[in-house]
This record gives structure tokens, sequence and C-alpha cells, in this order.
């Protein structure tokens, strides 16, 4: 043997041995950690965020800019192109894309990994203040809701099956009732309406009538503009009362905009609108329809969640905001849920549950069976959950948050996890079962941590190389690292958590709960059978040294035909 490799060996092995002795000795600070392990975890799973999904999505700003009835290619040349130019120099930007298209302008502002979105909107909100003097008069830029690509949450249509309501006017009940009122749900960045017809005013003017009273068009428009607004004026004072005056100017109705004065002729009759125009409620005019199921025209809300909510909170809150928003509604009017996450969410959630446990069964049914012993069983048992909390503590702390790819993690880890605790019960068992029956307290004590620590710095230098074995994961960039890096995160927060219960809290159960008479390996009947149909193999690949390794080569090889008949999907099917 090296004598070189064991001189560098031998510190780390001193340092875990002496650990086990700690624990030993000092058995109430061991279990009192594992106590504030445990509750720190529990209050971490209930705080963790829960979503289907990590967030994929880029850091994106999204400026939007309504010029109405302007051609594309008006709006490029002095909307989009001017903002777009000066958003190119905005620091630490990956891509910057416009869109123009008929009276709308659209900017996108993709920022590189790790940008704050708050960060992000604030510099674009200050290169808008530098620019708007370019823009044409009027024109004012909007930035987008702060949201991200994965926000879209929830979303519902409006229906009246009793045909006592139009689309038009359960627009409005959606733009001015339940809109505001889904606003309020804490998380929600914003609630769009879709579909139906905006209520609009509209002056439908007659153009004979223009030309024979003389009047442009701009004095109908600016008539218009300056009719629907109010005056404040000021207060007097009269007979020790005080009045405020102010000039109601406010469109209620169609008749309102009729009597607008555009001009007063030669004999001092005055023109009014409802002379060159007639005054409608019409709807505004429309790009697309939303239809529900094949069944017609609907109108619906569209509900994203803010950056680093809980999706699953957010939900939920506005399903009960729904249920208590139906007991306004006219009567007729449903609220169906159209798009609902919150059943993917739940639905990946109990999946993962119910591996989690049942890996956490078959691992203390594999080691009831193999030792013959309920009490060696429970340390498996017990140290599982608490590496699993561990690796929530820490999540919860990074913001990460518990959904498929991270539970996943939790899941990949698990079979490692209880590797030391089973390996280190089955060493005691061994030696314990070459102790006379009779054998006194200190013996076996003493015994049990002679077997934990000739197996311990083994066992927790193994889970350390298991850990840092995801390292090359965070080497990933885009959104394949926003997708794989919550699974290595949780994977290496488990290994880590049963690396150190491994040297701490496993000796003290050990201490505890290995009690009792325990049988010789070869007293297992199972052991036996099993150890029966592995040596005859063992011995024959030991035999035939060069034939094994060929054989070897020649399956790896093999692989490669399946491989290149097999296709790629960057997303697992979520369902």
């Amino acid at each position: 043997m090296d004598t070189n490799t064991d001189h560098l060996h031998d510190p780390a092995k001193s340092f875990v041995a002496k650990i086990i002795d700690w624990s030993a000795t000092n058995t109430f600070f061991v279990i009192l950690g594992a106590l504030v392990l445990l509750t720190a975890g529990i209050m971490a799973v209930r705080q963790t965020p829960l979503d289907a999904i990590p967030d994929l999505s880029d850091t994106q700003v999204i400026i939007r800019t309504d010029w109405p009835g302007q051609a594309p290619q008006v709006i490029e040349d002095q909307v989009t192109f001017p903002l777009a130019t000066r958003m190119l120099s905005l620091p630490r930007t990956k891509a910057v894309r416009g869109f123009s298209m008929f009276g709308d302008s659209f900017i996108y502002i993709v920022f590189e990994d790790g940008v704050d979105m708050y960060w992000a909107r604030s510099r674009a909100l200050e290169a808008l203040s530098q620019v708007a003097g370019q823009l044409p008069e009027g024109v004012r830029p909007q930035l987008g809701p702060d949201a991200t690509g994965v926000g879209w949450v929830f979303q519902y249509a409006l229906i009246d099956r009793t045909g006592k309501h139009d689309l038009q006017e359960l627009r409005s009940l959606q733009d001015w009732f339940l809109r505001f009122d889904l606003a309020t749900v804490d998380g929600v960045a914003e609630v769009a309406s879709v579909g139906g017809f905006i209520k609009e005013y509209q002056v439908l003017v007659k153009p004979h009538k223009l030309h024979a009273y003389d009047i442009p068009l701009t004095s109908v428009i600016a008539a218009v503009r300056s009719a629907n607004q109010e005056t404040g004026g000021r207060t007097l004072e009269m007979a020790e009362t005080e009045y405020m005056i102010r000039s109601f100017g406010y469109v209620q109705n169609p008749s309102d905009l009729e009597k607008v004065v555009l001009k007063v002729s030669n004999d001092g009759t005055p023109v009014t609108i409802a002379d060159v125009a007639s005054v409608v409620k019409g709807p505004a005019i429309r790009r697309g329809i939303t239809e529900l199921n094949g069944e017609g025209e609907a109108v619906g809300g569209i509900i994203v969640m803010r950056p680093g909510a809980n999706a699953h909170t957010v939900i939920e809150q506005i399903k009960e905001r729904i249920d208590f928003i139906k007991k306004g509604l006219p009567e007729g009017v449903e609220i169906v849920t159209v798009y609902d996450r919150s059943k993917l969410i739940e639905g990946s959630m109990k999946y993962l549950e119910h591996k989690l446990l049942e890996e956490s069964l078959m691992v203390a049914l594999v080691t009831f069976i193999f030792l013959l012993h309920v009490r060696s069983a429970f340390v498996a048992i017990i140290t599982l959950p608490l590496g699993i909390l561990a690796a929530f503590i820490v999540m919860n702390a990074q913001g990460i948050t518990a959904n498929i790819m991270s539970l996943g993690g939790i899941a990949i880890a698990i079979g490692a996890m209880v590797d030391a605790s089973i390996v280190m019960v089955e060493n005691a068992h061994r030696k314990l079962s070459e102790l006379p029956v009779n054998a006194e307290k200190h013996e076996r004590r003493e015994v049990l941590l002679t077997a934990a620590k000739e197996v311990g710095p083994g066992l927790f230098f193994s889970l350390l190389i298991i850990t840092v074995s995801f390292l090359p994961v965070f080497a990933l960039t885009g959104q394949s690292h926003r997708l794989f890096a919550p699974l290595a995160y949780t994977k290496t927060y488990a290994m880590a958590g049963a690396a150190l219960l491994s040297v701490t809290l496993v000796p003290v159960l050990m201490l505890w709960l290995v009690r009792g008479k325990i049988k010789r390996e070869d007293e297992n009947i199972i052991n036996r059978f099993f150890i029966g149909l592995y040596r005859p193999a063992l011995n024959a690949a030991l035999k035939f040294k060069k034939t094994t390794v060929l054989l070897a080569m020649i399956a790896l090889v093999s692989t490669a035909i399946p491989i290149s008949r097999m296709g790629s999907e960057f997303m697992p099917p979520l369902y």
C-alpha cells in the first residue's frame, strides 16, 4: 500500500472520525439540531412558491406605443426606429427587437441573464424620458406589465347563455368591474381584456354638410376633443356662504355631443355637430375576435402574475375573488374558467409526492428485508426526510420554486441519500453479530462507533463526490440553465445534507435503535439466495477478464445505433 497516499487521506479520515465521536458524546445537541432542522424545513416547505415548471423566460421589457390610424411604414420611421436605436445603448442588453404594425409599435428589450426585472424597467424608463422629444406630438410610449413569459397563469370567459347581454355589455362589465377587482389580488401584474366590443361615441361626419357650412374636419375634431372635459373655477363667498364654481363637460350621452357648437353663422345662428354629422353609440374597430369552444364569440380576461410570486397561491386567491365577484354579476352572466395552471401544478406535486413516499417506503422495506431488524430500518427512514427538508431550506432562501424539475432533483438524490445510513447500519450488524449474546452495553456501544468510523469517512466523501457531480450543469447558459439548474441545485443540497447527517445523526440513531438480537448475514435466507446468484457470475467475470471487458465494449458500441435513431425534445411531457 502506498504510504504517501495514506498520509494524504489520514487527516480527512481523522476529521470525520472526530465528528462521529463528538456526535456520539453530545447526543443532546445532535438531536436538538435535528429538531431545529425539522422545524425550519417544515416552515420552508410551506413558504416555498409552487409552480409547474421553472421560469425559462429572459428578463424582458416590452414598450408599446399606440398611434391610431397610422400605416406600419410611418410608425416604423417615426416611432419604432427612434425608440429601438435609443434602447440599443442600454447596459447589459442582449437584443432589441422592433415590430411595427397598423396603429401600434412594439419594442422588445431582452437583457442578459441575472438582470433584475425592476432594474431593467427603470433603465428603460430613463431612456424613454430622453427619447420622448423625438416622437410625434401626442405619441406616448408605455411599458408592458412587470411579468415574464410564463406569468400567464389563469384565463376566464364571460358568457351569457340567456342572450340578455350582448358582447359590448359583457366587455364593459369586464373592463369596468371584473378587471379592477381582480387586479387587487396580491401577485397579479395585469388583467388583460380580450374579445367583445369596446363601446364608443362615434361622430359620423357628412362631407357635403361640412362643405355647405364651410367647416374643416379639423374643427370638428378639435370641438369634440374640447367638449369632453371639465373646467374648474374658484370659490365665491356670498352672504356668509361659500360657493364652488365648476363647469360640467363630460359627455354622458350622444345628445351632449350633438349640441357642441362648431361655429356661428353671419346671422348669429350656431352650427352644431348635429347639423353636420350623426352621433351614435357603436363598437370600436377591432383586429381580432375571441372564440370559446366553437360556440361563438366570448369576452374574456387573461391574468398575468408578477415574477417570483407563488403561482399556486395567486391562482387560489383569484378563484376565491371570482367566487365573490359572481354574486354581483347581472342575471344570466357566468364566469367560465378557460385556463387554470393550478391543475398542472397540483398534478406535478402529487405525482412527485407519491414518488417520494414510494421511494421512502421502498428504502425501508429493502432495509428490513435484508437486515431483518425493524428498528434499523428507522435509521434510514428518519434521515431521509431530514435531508430533503435541508434542501428545502436552502431552496427557499435562494428563491427556487418547488416545480417538476427542482423536486425531480430531490427524487434523483433519494437513492444515493440513503446509501450512507444503509451501509453504516449493515456494517454495524456484521460486527454486532460477532459479539456474544451477553455482551455489555459499553461493548456494543464501542462496536457501533467502530463500525461507524470504519465506513463513515468513505461514505461522507463518496456523498460529497456525488454532490459535485452535477456541477457541470451550472456551466449551462440561457434556457438550458434555467431549466436544469433547479434540478442540479436541489440534488446538490439534498446530497450535502445527507452527507452531513451521515456523520452526525446516523451514528446517534444507531446507538439508540440498533439493539436486540442481531442475526448474521448468512442466517438470512434472502441474502443467501442473492449471494448464490451473483457469486458464480462474479467468479466467471474475474476468471475471464478479457472476455468480460470485450463484451462490455461491444455493448457500449452497440448503443450508437439506438442513440442515432432517437429524437430530441427540450421540455419533458408535463402530463
